[in-house]
């Protein structure tokens, strides 16, 4: 089994100052799949984001059981903004812990960096594997693996994967979740970010992440990018070699017309699936 995060639960779900839910996406992935692990929001003024949990500043989380502060908004290019700065050092000077999904490594933050050692607390960088990987063998691996692919990116396959754990779990199957990207890592407690694998290795990374098992184990493995997509598609198919998947499902949106944020249109559905 890939090795479990060692980000200690529950956590308090940052928002910072998110325009929308959209820009909360990372926070409502956690809340909607792992609710049981949140105690709390932590929202900065003129946040239009809510998961409609408790308003909780870092120290009444502490006092609530918080153990981890998880940076839940995301923003184009991954960094933390200077207007956050002041929140996450709070954090850690209340004794949480920190966890980020974004580019920027919480680390090289010089007043993050500073709070974090004075007060003996951990900074998580989910987006970046803290291990190495090799380069895939090809070779057939015992148990069952299913990837969920998509027509486009962000059509639901985190989600489609979860459902599908849940569910088959639920009908007596042997299932497991394999997270691929940074908010699936922190529903999981495990798993790597495929899309921060350097590419010679990411067939090999999504070999580790689902490694043999019984004949009647299910990996669900959580699929990234899209292979009709020009910017994710090398991705994509690195994790589709290294998953070798016994069989897919295939997540599309219907009212969208071009592919997110390219001008290409959305292949045909039966396209996808011959291919």
């Amino acid at each position: 089994m890939p090795d479990e995060t060692d980000i200690q639960r529950p956590y308090l779900l940052f928002l910072g100052d998110a325009h929308d839910d959209l820009a909360a996406k990372t926070a409502h992935g956690i809340a909607d799949w792992r609710r049981e692990h949140c105690v709390g929001q932590y929202r900065l003024p003129g946040c239009r984001a809510t998961l409609d949990l408790p308003e909780l500043g870092p120290g009444a989380a502490v006092a609530a059981g918080a153990r981890t502060m998880v940076i839940g908004a995301v923003n184009p290019g991954g960094q933390i903004p200077d207007s956050w700065i002041y929140a996450l050092t709070e954090a850690l000077d209340n004794g949480l812990d920190l966890a980020s999904g974004m580019h920027a490594r919480l680390e090289e933050i010089p007043q993050i960096a500073a709070a974090a050692a004075r007060n003996g607390r951990r900074l998580h960088n989910v987006r970046h594997p803290a291990r190495s990987f090799s380069t895939g063998s090809g070779l057939p691996r015992t148990g069952k693996r299913l990837l969920t692919m998509g027509t486009d990116c962000s059509v639901g396959k985190k989600y489609t994967a979860l459902a599908l754990e849940r569910d088959m779990r639920g009908r007596g199957i042997d299932a497991d979740f394999r997270a691929t990207g940074q908010t699936g890592i922190l529903i999981a407690g495990a798993g790597v970010a495929i899309d921060a694998v350097i590419a010679d290795f990411i067939s090999g990374a999504a070999e580790w992440l689902s490694p043999p098992a019984p004949d009647d184990h299910w990996d669900i493995i959580e699929g990234q990018g899209s292979l009709f997509h020009p910017s994710f598609a090398g991705v994509t198919l690195g994790l589709l070699h290294g998953a070798q998947p016994d069989a897919f499902v295939l997540c599309h949106e219907p009212t969208r017309k071009t592919l997110r944020n390219v001008a290409a249109p959305i292949p045909d559905i039966a396209d996808c699936i011959d291919l």
